[in-house]
This record gives structure tokens, C-alpha cells and sequence, in this order.
């Protein structure tokens, strides 16, 4: 695409041998994949997909800005939710997916200022580059803090305490699925007489086609739309039923409950790029050198989580939650006029206005054990939505 910056050659060498990677699977696998599997190899395949290899992804250098990046105010604000489950379960924290581990750094330091500090604080991430990111950030935000956390391979068999999950959900894999007179396809990969990637449908079957025909109904789809459908979410959430004790999953994710994400307006679906803080929406471009996303359908979280005997405790904009949780106290409580204030100002209006992260962005809260309102969802909780 020629509006996009143009990749370092090393960098197209990387993508090319991902690309012939994947093209040797489609072949294996008969000539088609459906792109649940592609977005899988994309992303997580060992050693090139984009998040287990060594390109840097997050902050002003990489291909987007999350949250925590923006402002330590978004973590402080969050471990104050953090605080509360943490004193009604286990003194300890799994985060799953920690980018750089700002976030991580964040909450330590808040917590242990509002003397809530974790026994532990787990991570759980598939990139060796970014584990090793993870603990330079903390080691240089909170050295006297590292001690306390380590990095997990896989979800721990048992576990209480807090789950927490930033931007984790939207990069798990999804289905795409076409609703047509003659039936639900899989939208998969295929390869064209070139040898590039390009969309194939097949019939959809299994789990998927269960899934699909639930939504169509309930959603009432018109036929020739077209959108994502994530088994890998919903199974996620149902595993916490039986690995969680007593606690909560936290999970900040942007996303919709079920019928706006499949509402009309939305006949294309949600299936978004990231390249150097570009969007666009081919996810065949320079694959391993780009972030693929979809939007998180919540329904499917709570109905997978709830299914597995977990509760619903909590469901709103990232902006409320925020608010709840005293993000604006805290900003009060820098110098007013400085630079830091400043700087600060213009993120936490980034967090919390409806037009910026503050309402596409929703925050869910699941668990087991938690009798207790929670603090992030005093006001505006909009769990009927789901």
C-alpha cells in the first residue's frame, strides 16, 4: 500500500519467510485455512509471527499506543480495582498479554503507595522479546519491586487473585464468517495463481456454524453480511471456570455487546490492521510486520465465562471506569501548569472522552467469590447491555 511507510529490508525478509511459512500450510492442509488459523501463524507462530518475534510493537516507535503507554495515571487509576479484589481474594496479580510492562510497573508502584502490594505478580506472555522488555521496564520504574514477579509459560492449573488483561482479547483469533441466501461460509485462506494469499469460503461446520446461526437469528443478519466470530474468546473466559478459585478477571478491551457488533452498520465487520500508526484493513500486507485485530463481542465473554460458573461483576466504558476509579483526582494531585500536568491532561482526555478510548473501549469484570460491589463499577454499569 503506498500510503504506508516502507518496511526496512531485513524486515521483508522476515515477512517473506512468514509468508512462505504460511503458504506451506495452506498447501499441506489441502489449499485452504480458515483465518482463525492464519491470524493465529500471523501473530503468534514461533520465532515470526508478529508477537513472538523481535520487532518492537508498542509506544511512538512501534505500530501503536496503548493506554498505559499514554499515561502512569491509567494504571494508578486501575489499581485502585485492583486493590479491592486483591484484599477480597489472594494477594496476587496475573497479567496477561504485558506489552512493555508499563502497566505492570504502574500498579506496583500505586499499589504498594496505597500499601495493597501483591505477595505476587505473574505475567504471562508468549514473546521471549517482550518478556525481556517487560522486566527492563520494571527493573528501571520500580527495581526494589522486581523480585516479586515472575513470567509464566502457561495459565497456572489453580489460581486466586486478579486476571488482568489489556488489548489481550482483540488479538486472540477470530473466524470470519459471510451470512448468504444459500448458508453461513468460513472465510478463509487460499492461495491465488501467484502464490499470494487471498479469501476463499467454504461451507461452515462444527462449533463455528452452531455460533454463526445463534447470532444470525439473534442479531437477525440479512444475508450477504459478513464479520468475525472468536471461538478462542469465549473458550478463554469459559477456562477461567475452572482454574479460578475466588476473584476477578479484569479485562480492557474495545468491543461492543453482541447486537451492536453485529448491527447492521456494521455489514463488514471489524477485522482492523496497525503498521507504524497506520489502519487499514488487509491483513494479507507484509504479514509478521503488522498487528491483526478484531473487535471483542462482550456477549461472547460473559456468555463463555458464565457458562463455566462464573459471575458478571461489572461491565462499562473504559471512560466511566476510569472516572470511578478517581483517574481525575489523581491528575488533580500533579502540579497544575507543568509540563507533567499537561502532558498528563491531554492523556486522560484521550482516556476517558466518548470520540477518543472512552467509549469504544469497555472494561468486563468475571469472577467467583466476590460478594462486593466493585469500585469501577459504582456508576454506569451497563452489564444489561450484554
Amino acid at each position: 500500500m503506498n500510503n504506508l511507510p516502507a518496511p526496512a529490508p531485513e524486515a521483508i525478509v522476515h515477512s517473506q519467510r512468514l509468508t512462505q511459512a504460511i503458504a506451506d500450510d495452506i498447501t499441506a492442509a489441502g489449499g485452504w485455512i480458515s483465518f482463525a488459523r492464519f491470524m493465529e501463524q500471523v501473530l503468534y507462530r514461533p520465532g515470526l509471527g508478529y508477537y513472538t518475534a523481535g520487532a518492537r510493537k508498542f509506544g511512538a516507535a512501534g505500530d501503536f499506543v496503548t493506554a498505559p503507554e499514554m499515561s502512569a495515571l491509567f494504571g494508578r487509576a486501575v489499581a485502585r480495582q485492583v486493590m479491592q479484589v486483591l484484599a477480597r481474594s489472594a494477594p496476587c496479580v496475573l497479567e496477561v498479554g504485558a506489552g512493555s510492562g508499563r502497566l505492570a510497573a504502574d500498579l506496583l508502584l500505586e499499589l504498594e503507595r496505597l500499601g495493597g502490594l501483591p505477595e505476587r505478580y505473574f505475567i504471562l506472555d508468549l514473546s521471549a522479546d517482550l518478556r525481556e522488555r517487560q522486566q527492563q521496564t520494571i527493573a528501571a520504574a520500580a527495581p526494589h519491586l522486581l523480585s516479586r514477579v515472575s513470567w509464566l509459560d502457561r495459565l497456572p492449573a489453580r489460581f486466586s487473585g486478579v486476571v488482568l488483561a489489556n488489548e489481550l482479547l482483540d488479538a486472540m483469533p477470530a473466524h470470519v464468517v459471510a451470512w448468504r441466501e444459500d448458508g453461513i461460509f468460513d472465510r478463509g485462506v487460499a492461495l491465488d495463481a501467484d502464490g499470494g494469499f487471498t479469501w476463499q469460503e467454504r461451507p461452515a461446520t462444527g462449533a463455528l456454524l452452531a455460533a454463526a446461526r445463534q447470532i444470525g437469528e439473534q442479531c437477525q443478519l440479512p444475508p450477504g453480511f459478513e464479520s468475525e466470530i472468536s471461538l478462542a474468546v469465549s473458550s478463554w473466559a469459559a477456562e477461567w471456570g475452572h482454574r479460578l478459585d475466588r476473584g476477578a478477571l479484569l479485562l480492557i478491551d474495545y468491543g461492543f455487546p453482541r447486537r451492536e457488533f453485529y448491527h447492521q452498520q456494521r455489514g463488514r465487520g471489524t477485522l482492523m490492521c496497525h503498521y507504524r500508526h497506520h489502519a487499514h484493513p488487509d491483513p494479507f500486507y507484509l504479514p509478521g510486520l503488522q498487528d491483526v485485530t478484531v473487535h471483542v463481542d462482550f456477549t461472547a465473554v460473559i456468555a463463555g465465562a458464565h457458562g463455566a460458573g462464573l459471575d458478571l461483576l461489572g461491565y462499562a466504558s473504559q471512560g466511566q471506569f476510569l472516572l470511578n476509579c478517581g483517574i481525575l483526582d489523581l491528575l488533580a494531585d500533579l502540579p497544575n501548569g507543568t509540563p507533567e500536568y499537561i502532558r498528563a491532561a491531554g492523556a486522560v482526555n484521550t482516556l476517558l472522552m466518548p470520540h477518543e478510548m472512552g467509549e469504544l473501549f469497555k472494561v468486563i469484570a468475571i469472577g467467583r467469590g466476590i460478594d462486593d460491589a466493585l469500585l469501577g463499577f459504582a456508576s454506569g454499569d451497563q452489564g444489561w447491555r450484554l
